[in-house]
Order: C-alpha cells, then structure tokens, then sequence
C-alpha cells in the first residue's frame, strides 16, 4: 500500500468517527443529566452499576453528594464538547480531531482505569462506551496521520 488514502475514504473514515462520537457524546451527557438530578445515592449506583444497589444505599455527606455532582456535570460538558466536535470532524476539521480525541480520549482512560477496571461497571453501556471512543480515535487519527503525508489537496482541513 502506498501509504495514501482515497478523498472518498477519508471522508467516509471522518463521518464514522463523527457518529461514533455523537453516540458516546449524546450517552455521556445523559449520564450527566441522571447523575446531576440525583441524589448522593442514586448519583453512586447509576455510575456504579455492576455494585448491588443495597451496598450503595448509604446516608452520604453534603460533600459527597457536591463530588457526584462535579463528575454529573463533566459527564455532560464531555458529552457535549464531544457532539460538537463531531460537527466539525464530519467537516474534516484538524482541530476537532484533536480536541474532540482528547477530550473524550482523556475521560475515558480515567473511567477505564478507576472505575472500569476494578469491575464496577456492567460492560454495557460502560466499557462498550470506551470501544467507542477508541474507535472514534483510531479512525479520525489513521486519516490526520495518512493526510499528513499526502500532496496538498487532502480533505482534511486546517480549522
């Protein structure tokens, strides 16, 4: 293989990864609005729903209940920054290549390492969620890498 990628190809590769990030957006921002109109209690066994819900149910702290409601709130600014994103890599966008992988990149290798790992989670939706976004990555960064080494006139926009 010559190490190019067809216009056609790019764009096709861009739009998956824009659908993919539109899925993971639009769950993660669900999630932030559930976690955010919950209390303490049901904030802890909607994120951790592979725990029985009785273990769960404790009287927690103020503060706790203040912590769920940060994480509610980055669930959901992920979410959206993600669906944005995807917007503009479905325009072939450099940037919101960038942005959008680091972002939801970013967030899940903190889910994956502090709640995904120790078995917290179901594999559904949660993990399938992490797929996702390894996906997204994988497709957009193949077309940014393979577009930098081909001619000028790529798809692939500078903004």
């Amino acid at each position: 293989m010559s190490g190019q990628m067809s216009v056609s190809t790019q764009t096709a590769l861009l739009r998956a990864a824009a659908v993919l990030w539109v899925i993971w957006g639009l769950v993660h921002a669900f999630a932030g609005i559930m976690v955010l109109s919950s209390d303490a209690t049901g904030g802890v066994q909607a994120i951790a729903d592979a725990v029985a819900p009785e273990t769960l149910a404790l009287d927690y702290p103020a503060a706790a209940g203040g912590i769920l409601n940060q994480h509610g709130w980055n669930l959901a600014w992920f979410g959206v920054v993600t669906i944005v994103g995807a917007v503009f890599i479905w325009r072939t966008s450099i940037t919101a290549i960038w942005v959008t992988g680091m972002v939801g990149g970013l967030a899940d290798v903190g889910y994956l390492l502090f709640v995904d790992l120790p078995g917290y989670v179901n594999f559904f939706p949660g993990t399938v969620m992490t797929f996702i976004s390894g996906l997204a990555i994988i497709l957009s960064f193949s077309v940014w890498l393979l577009a930098k080494r081909t001619p000028a006139g790529a798809p692939v926009g500078e903004g």
